[in-house]
């Protein structure tokens, strides 16, 4: 087996080094592992009450571009590596783990004193080739256990955060069983959830667990019975007390989708009956559907989050919102949702040229109304 130079223990050390330099960050998201055990945290600070805002960064990218690596370490108490965590960059081989590019990331946080999210180590997507020969149930809880062991174990206590399960409901789920397919649910069925959960718990135990998923804020009957759905899959893992502290809503908001403002509170008045934390965890606005105007359509985009948001925050305070990337520069959106007019997507606090736009300062508003 393959693995970098870098270990647990360097990571481990730069941590207490950053630590004494008053370097750690701010944002505390460790605590026991248990299903809804809260985690203990320092009295905070003023500024330290702000909900913490993050952003999905690419370690290409910090590399080769100065700008966007001063502009990640000046907006973000949070940074959650787009790609690199992801099995496809860590395990291109069953027996070869590489680790350069998290490592690069896990740095470059430590430097500028930003806590880190993990993504994603039990998902459908972003998965190599080989994974497709796991044959039982045996071989597969034993490649997930060791996937998680050696990664988390890596970051222990370097990674505060991790979305230990990605998105594992069905499109349109019948019930709290109807899995999104993957290699986990064909072979494991829904006990890879707890296998995966209590793996990264014995590999972690200060770090925080969070279940990550998709599709729950809009009206319509799809996403209704994705949120009947999850709640019933938490109350499944409460049950056989499953270790988990939070439900991440992806939050990824569509023009042409309206926000069930009734269905999102019911939801997460459900999960914080289970006591439960939620962290929105992917936020960013798909405009290709939006006029081609640029003042109109930034105005339309902050309208969206900021509707979304205020329904999020009326009911449950989030632990963090993280969006996925920070600048238009660097975004997933034109690859799935390019825009019929030619014209560049807008759909990140920051535009191309790292100048905030007003989804920038709705964010800023609600971290300081909120908390």
């Amino acid at each position: 087996m393959l693995i970098e130079r870098r270990t647990r223990r360097d990571f481990l050390a730069g941590a207490a080094k950053a630590a004494v330099l008053g370097l750690s960050g701010t944002t505390v998201l460790s605590g026991v592992s248990a299903f809804a055990t809260p985690p203990i945290e320092p009295p905070a600070s003023a500024a330290e009450k702000l909900i913490p805002y993050g952003a999905a960064v690419r370690s290409d990218a910090l590399a080769s571009d100065l700008t966007y690596r001063a502009a990640m370490a000046a907006n973000c108490q949070i940074i959650v590596p787009e790609s690199e965590l992801k099995w496809t960059e860590l395990r291109p081989t069953r027996d070869q783990y590489r680790f350069e590019k998290a490592d690069a990331i896990l740095d470059f946080a430590r430097l500028n004193g930003i806590d880190v999210r993990g993504h994603t180590l039990a998902w459908s997507g972003a998965m190599p080739a080989w994974t497709d020969a796991i044959a039982s149930p045996a071989e597969a809880e034993r490649e997930l256990v060791d996937h998680i062991q050696t990664v988390v174990g890596r970051y222990r206590g370097a990674v505060q955060c991790w979305d230990v399960v990605n998105e594992p409901l069905a499109h349109w789920p019948e019930d709290d069983a109807s899995f999104r397919p993957s290699i986990w649910a064909s072979r494991l069925r829904g006990n890879y959830l707890p296998i995966a959960l209590r793996a990264t718990a014995a590999a972690d135990p200060g770090a925080r667990l969070v279940l990550n998923e998709y599709d729950l804020e809009f009206s319509g009957p799809r996403f209704m019975a994705r949120r009947h759905a999850l709640i019933r899959l938490l109350r499944t893992l409460r049950d056989r007390d499953v270790p988990l502290h939070a439900v991440g809503l992806q939050a990824h908001l569509f023009a042409d989708r309206a926000i069930d403002r009734d269905g999102l509170q019911t939801l997460l008045a459900e999960i914080a009956k289970l006591k439960l934390d939620v962290l929105i965890t992917q936020l960013d606005v798909i405009d290709y559907e939006l006029p081609g105007k640029v003042s109109e359509r930034d105005a339309q985009v902050a309208s969206l989050a900021a509707g979304f948001l205020k329904t999020v925050c009326e009911v449950a305070c989030p632990k963090a919102i993280v969006t996925w990337g920070l600048s238009d520069r660097y975004s997933w959106v034109p690859t799935y949702f390019k825009r019929p007019d030619g014209l560049p997507n807008r759909p990140l606090p920051l535009d191309a040229d790292l100048r905030p736009k007003l989804l920038y300062d709705v964010i800023e508003e609600f971290r300081r109304k909120a908390a």
